[in-house]
C-alpha cells in the first residue's frame, strides 16, 4: 500500500509538472507535450447560411391557361393532341353554335348599315355642294353615320370576345375556331369531335408553358431572415439523384401560416429540359447573402458538459479555454458565430491533452 501510494503521488507530481491549471488558463510546462500541440490562426472567409426545406413544383400562373367553351355548341373539329407544343393563336378546336351565328348576323347587319349610312352621307354632301340639298339633311346623315359606326364597332368587339381577329374575312355560318391563349404544351385534352358543350362546361383543355416553373416552399419563421428575393438556391429532386438545379427566390410572402408558423417562399427555376414535373416534391437548399465569418478546423473543437470550446494560445506555452458558438461543421471546417476573432491562435490538434 505504501508503494502504491508512492506511485500515485509520483504521477500527480508529473502531471502537475506538465500542466498548470489556473481557472480557464492552462500553462504547458513540458516541452515535449507542447510540441504535440498544433496551433493555427483563425481564418475569416465568406459563408452563406444554408436553409433546407421541402418544396413542390407548380406552374407559373401567367404561363398556365384553362380553355373552356366560350358558349354552348357542338365541336366540329379537334385540332390538337395531348402533349403537342403550340404557340399563341394555334387552333385548338372548332365549335358551331347559334350564339356565334347570331353574333355573326349582328356584325354583317352593322356593316351593311354603316355602308348605307356612308353612301347617304356622301350623297347629301355632294348635293349640298351643288346647292340642291339643305344643311339640315347633311347633319342628319352625318349623325346617322356616327351611330352606324358605333354599332359596327360594338359588333366587332363582340366577335373579338370569341377570338375573331379578322371579322371582314368571316363568312356567315362558319364555326368558331378556338385558339391557344399562350405558348406552351397541351397538358390536358378532353376535346371530342361531335360532343355538345354547354357554356358552363368544365375546362376541356389546359395549355401551359413549363420552360420555367415555380417551386413553393414553407420556410420556418426563425429561418426567414436568411432568405431574400433574388437569392440563389439549389434544388434536388429524388428522380435524379446527385443532380442539383439552380433557382432564384422570386417572392417571400408577407404573412405567416399560424398553424405551421412558416412562410411561403416562391422560387423560379429554369425547366427547359422539362425534368421538373408539376406536383413533384423537391428539396430546397436556400443560401443567404455571403458574410465574413471565422473558420477553424473542426478538430479544434472540444465538447464540454454544456457547450463547445477551444483553447486559444495567448503565449508560447499558455492557452485559455474559450467557449464558442458553432454555426455548422462542414468539409473539415467549423464556422464560428461567437467566441473567436480573426487572428486568434487556436489549438487545431491535441487540445484533448489539456483537459
Amino acid at each position: 500500500m505504501l508503494l502504491l501510494a508512492g506511485c500515485k503521488k509520483g504521477m500527480e507530481e508529473r502531471e502537475s509538472s506538465n500542466l498548470q491549471h489556473r481557472g480557464d488558463t492552462v500553462i504547458v510546462a513540458n516541452r515535449t507535450l507542447n510540441e504535440k500541440l498544433k496551433v493555427q490562426e483563425t481564418q475569416v472567409m465568406p459563408y452563406s447560411k444554408e436553409v433546407v426545406t421541402a418544396g413542390t413544383v407548380q406552374a407559373i400562373p401567367t404561363q398556365f391557361a384553362y380553355v373552356a367553351p366560350p358558349f354552348s355548341g357542338r365541336v366540329m373539329k379537334s385540332c390538337v393532341r395531348l402533349g403537342q407544343q403550340v404557340t399563341e393563336g394555334t387552333p385548338l378546336f372548332e365549335i358551331s353554335s347559334p350564339d356565334f351565328t347570331a353574333a355573326q348576323k349582328d356584325f354583317f347587319q352593322a356593316r351593311l348599315a354603316r355602308e348605307l349610312a356612308q353612301k347617304d352621307y356622301q350623297r347629301k354632301k355632294d348635293l349640298i355642294e351643288n346647292g340642291v340639298s339643305s344643311q339640315k339633311e347633311l347633319e342628319e346623315a352625318e349623325s346617322a353615320l356616327l351611330i352606324a359606326d358605333k354599332e359596327y364597332e360594338n359588333a366587332v368587339a363582340a366577335l373579338r370576345v370569341y377570338q375573331v381577329e379578322n371579322p371582314e374575312n368571316m363568312t356567315l355560318g362558319q364555326p368558331l375556331v378556338v385558339r391557344a391563349p399562350i405558348n406552351g404544351n397541351i397538358l390536358e385534352n378532353n376535346i371530342v369531335t361531335g360532343q355538345y358543350l354547354k357554356d358552363d362546361s368544365e375546362l376541356i383543355a389546359v395549355v401551359a408553358d413549363l420552360s420555367k416553373v415555380w417551386i413553393t416552399a414553407q420556410v420556418k419563421e426563425k429561418d426567414i431572415r436568411f432568405i431574400k428575393e433574388g437569392n440563389k438556391l439549389d434544388i434536388e429532386i429524388s428522380a435524379f439523384p446527385g443532380k442539383r438545379i439552380e433557382g432564384t427566390v422570386f417572392h417571400v410572402e408577407e404573412s405567416v401560416d399560424e398553424g405551421t408558423r412558416s412562410i411561403r417562399v416562391l422560387s423560379v427555376c429554369d425547366n427547359r429540359d422539362e425534368k421538373l414535373k408539376l406536383g413533384m416534391y423537391t428539396t430546397m437548399h436556400f443560401l443567404s447573402e455571403p458574410a465574413d465569418m471565422v473558420h477553424i478546423p473542426d478538430k479544434a473543437l472540444l465538447q464540454g458538459e454544456k457547450d463547445s470550446y477551444v483553447y486559444v494560445q495567448t503565449a508560447a506555452d499558455t492557452y485559455v479555454r474559450r467557449p464558442v458558438e458553432v454555426e455548422v461543421s462542414k468539409n473539415g471546417l467549423a464556422v464560428i458565430t461567437n467566441g473567436l476573432a480573426m487572428g486568434d491562435k487556436v489549438i487545431s490538434e491535441g487540445g484533448y491533452y489539456l483537459k
